[in-house]
């Protein structure tokens, strides 16, 4: 969205301000050696053992984690009080469970100093992350395929805890309300506290809140934290983490009521979970890691069972060399082991290729798709000619037409030029009693695209003046301007198609008399406005939304091509309606609402951890990996229609076409959460199965492996291709390679005959052709692909596994053939 990335610009900008202010300390990530709780097994003297095996939750109440907790810290605070006078540091955070080391606020000739000390295994500089930023369980088939066999939407997600990673939450919000639901009851596997309101002294939780925490240390200590805009508490201050909680959780059934008008009612996939928040990120700033990886590491420590994080870096970190190795990544790799599903926003840089800012085997990273809903509307005017364009408003009276007056003809004062009076954000400078009982013509300024102007004040300037609604043309564009519907009270139009516009500006000066000064002596052009709440269903949906990032996935700063597949998998992403916090002032259409349709893989993430909840709930006993794979191999890769799924992608003109989509555009496909439910097969792995990846793949270095996971390299997968996930990725083939892959049959006893496809520039053949598993079993099998011709471009195909008792497993095959 391109107001997004100006109004970015502007907080880079203040950061940087705040920085130079603060002086020369910066905020960095320690880690130290010895182990974090999750992989302690023992050895340090008058201390129990604390790791867990894969998939396997913290005891955290226990007297030997906490203990070993307490000396974690008391070393974190024994080494900076060895090296620094009192004073002249500032510890934030100390991480103990997933990670063992600190966050610290100290000039860089104290890290320096820091990181020749012994003990101490990697020092780096805080970064910054942002905000990767409903109709969609029907699109989906929640209500009718999935909610039943759950126990009906009042039981969807029961029991199961979602964390949000996020910008807080607004709990007086229908979508989190507890009084009209059956009472909730404790969830004793959860153990998270909740903060009270600074003000009101009201706690944040109420039994479908269950936590509530907020970590600002960081951007305190960077200057840019501001109380009254920005909330020392849980609150929402963006509206956008609300969103997202929403989407995954909220209530079933909310009346999504904006301007008079009700848009549908509002549901999360998995209505009855609980939400844990987690808030992390700011209104202007975004947030940073050392906070977010503070976040990650309480959120597991209380027990959730997913996270869902719509938050990623702003490019991949320069300091380490590799993408899967930093405290981020590594604090989520952690939050795995211990059981925990992290769904996460894939970034919004696309359509461009390398654009993905999620990269880890671990990690289920989201890509956004377009739904079947479209909101259009069109302005007749006097000369019979129908402008299409959006507005999501009511229409003007029908069988009538009414007067268009352009708000430059209806100036009070001619000085008032400066103001830039044709985008109609200051009723103050325009003529009543020419605007009143007519139609307001206002003009698309740049101002929208900074979020200096919107298209709520352009409605509330119509509505103050009498007018009986506005167009707002558009007369130049940049390439890529993405626009939204923005829900408004008065008949009123955006007419997004230069084109157009200048049929509506030339239709107006021919049928507008001036003298010779200029001034208007009558306006005689008329027309009237469609009604554009009724939202029109596509066939042709789901699609990959322009915005959402693009892999190949990239293995480190110089962006070589992991073997890897990301994004994994596509979810709604494109015009969402949820939950929105009144509060909010980041979109500037939505402030002080209830509601907001926006989009962003940020929308994707809180989709697929939601329908996870709804898997994790029926499969209580899954890992992580087998929930991922459960939705990756039943995702869909054909449209509404039955065509293949395409993506929107631009042409050499810079206008919007479509394009079959690719695994590096949609991963597997478009998430199908009825049959993820039963997926017949699934590809596994623990913990161990990370560390083999990370320790085949070429350069990466064994110390720093170390570092981040405490394990030293001796398992090997023979190649990360090797890695068994649902996908297959090798960015460099040489002639042939056979990669394996591990099945387990998680239905009955089933026969799968193995079929395969792959573009005709390299063959591809699995063996054995066929199989039958037991209840429970698993089987190997192998894949091998061979080099036909060089094409210098990724070919594509897949592996498909069609069961005797109904069930297709389905993965996707990337690779890219080279001459020996």
């Amino acid at each position: 969205m391109v107001k997004m990335r100006a109004a970015e610009f502007g907080c880079a900008v203040a950061v940087l301000f705040a920085l130079l202010i603060v002086g020369k300390a910066d905020v960095y990530i320690v880690t130290i050696e010895g182990e974090p709780i999750i992989s302690y097994k023992g050895g340090v003297d008058g201390f129990e053992a604390t790791a867990v095996e894969s998939d396997e939750k913290i005891d955290t109440t226990s007297e030997s984690v906490t203990s070993y907790a307490r000396h974690l810290e008391s070393k974190h605070d024994m080494l900076l009080g060895m090296l620094f006078e009192q004073g002249t540091y500032q510890k934030l955070y100390s991480y103990q469970h997933l990670i063992n080391g600190f966050a610290v606020h100290i000039s860089p000739e104290q890290a320096e100093k820091l990181m020749r000390a012994p003990g101490v295994k990697s020092v780096e500089r805080d970064w910054k992350v942002r905000r990767l930023t409903t109709h969609t369980p029907q699109f989906l088939g929640l209500p009718t395929g999935v909610w039943p066999t759950g126990g009906g939407f009042d039981r969807a997600g029961e029991n199961i805890v979602i964390g949000f990673v996020d910008s807080g939450i607004y709990p007086q919000h229908p979508s989190f309300a507890s009084y009209n639901s059956d009472p909730y009851g404790p969830v004793p596997k959860y153990r998270g506290k909740c903060e009270v309101d600074p003000d009101t002294k009201r706690s944040f939780c109420n039994g479908k809140i269950i936590g509530a925490h907020h970590f600002a240390k960081a951007a305190i200590a960077a200057g840019v934290f501001n109380p009254s805009i920005d909330f020392a508490s849980p609150m929402d201050g963006d509206g956008h983490g609300s969103h997202t909680a929403a989407i995954a959780a909220g209530n079933n059934g909310i009346p999504v009521r904006m301007h008079g008008h009700e848009f549908g009612k509002a549901s999360g996939m998995a209505p009855r979970a609980r939400i844990a928040v987690y808030k992390a990120l700011y209104r202007l700033f975004g947030g940073f890691v050392a906070d977010v990886v503070a976040a990650i590491d309480q959120a597991v420590y209380d027990g959730v069972d997913i996270l869902s994080l719509s938050v990623g870096p702003n490019s991949p970190p320069a300091t380490t060399k590799t993408t899967y190795l930093n405290p981020f990544d590594a604090t989520l790799l952690s939050a795995v082991k211990a059981g925990v599903f992290v769904a996460q926003a894939a970034g919004n840089g696309g359509p461009f290729p390398k654009t993905l800012v999620s990269y880890s085997p671990w990690i289920v990273s989201v890509a956004a798709a377009i739904d079947d809903r479209r909101y259009k509307n069109h302005l007749t005017l006097g000369n019979g000619k129908i402008l299409a364009g959006i507005g999501l408003s009511p229409s003007t009276h029908p069988n009538r037409t009414y007067t268009l007056v352009a708000a430059n003809d209806a100036l009070l004062d001619s000085s008032v030029v400066k103001y830039s009076p044709s985008d109609c954000q200051k009723p103050e400078v325009l003529n009543k009693n020419l605007v009143q009982g007519n139609i307001l013509l206002c003009g698309y300024s740049f101002n929208f695209v900074v979020g200096t102007a919107s298209i709520k004040k352009v409605s509330e300037t119509a509505k103050s003046l009498g007018a009986i609604g506005f167009v707002l043309a558009v007369e130049n564009v940049s390439p890529g301007t993405k626009f939204d519907p923005v829900p408004v009270g008065v008949p009123g139009i955006l007419i997004t198609d230069v084109s157009k516009s200048l049929d509506l500006i030339n239709y107006y000066n021919i049928s507008t008399s001036r003298d010779w000064t200029g001034r208007v002596k009558s306006f005689k052009g008329i027309g009237s406005i469609g009604d554009g709440l009724m939202p029109i269903l596509h066939k042709s949906a789901p699609q990959v939304a322009l915005f959402s990032a693009r892999g190949p996935n990239i293995k480190d700063f110089s962006f070589q091509d992991a073997d890897l597949l990301k994004p994994d998998i596509l979810a709604p992403g494109s015009l969402i309606w949820a939950a929105w916090s009144p509060n909010g002032t980041d979109e500037p259409d939505y402030v002080g609402e209830g509601f907001a349709m926006i989009s962003g893989t940020s929308m994707a993430a809180p989709h697929i951890a939601g329908i996870a909840a709804l898997i994790k709930q029926k499969h209580p006993h899954w890992s992580p990996a087998a929930i991922k794979s459960a939705l990756m191999t039943t995702s869909t890769t054909l449209d509404r229609a039955g065509r293949p799924l395409q993506a929107q992608q631009y042409s050499e003109t810079q206008a919007m076409k479509l394009v079959s989509a690719t695994p590096f555009d949609c991963g597997s496909g478009h998430v199908d959460p009825r049959a993820a439910l039963d997926p017949g097969l699934i590809f596994d792995v623990g913990y161990q199965d990370y560390l083999g990846f990370l320790c085949t793949t070429p350069g990466i270095d064994a110390r720093e492996i170390r570092n981040y996971t405490n394990c030293a390299c001796n398992y090997t997968i023979g190649h990360p291709s090797n890695f068994n996930s649902p996908s297959i990725a090798v960015s460099h083939l040489v002639r042939s390679q056979t990669v394996t892959r591990t099945v387990t049959n998680v239905a009955e006893l089933e026969t799968y005959v193995i079929t395969t496809r792959m573009a005709p520039a390299i063959a591809i053949e699995a063996n054995p052709p066929a199989m039958t598993l037991k209840p429970g079993a698993s089987r190997k099998f192998s894949v091998t692909l061979t080099v036909r011709s060089v094409t210098g471009t990724y070919s594509f195909g897949e592996v498909l596994m069609k069961g005797n008792r109904g069930h297709k497993v389905r993965i996707p095959v990337v690779a890219m053939g080279y001459q020996r």
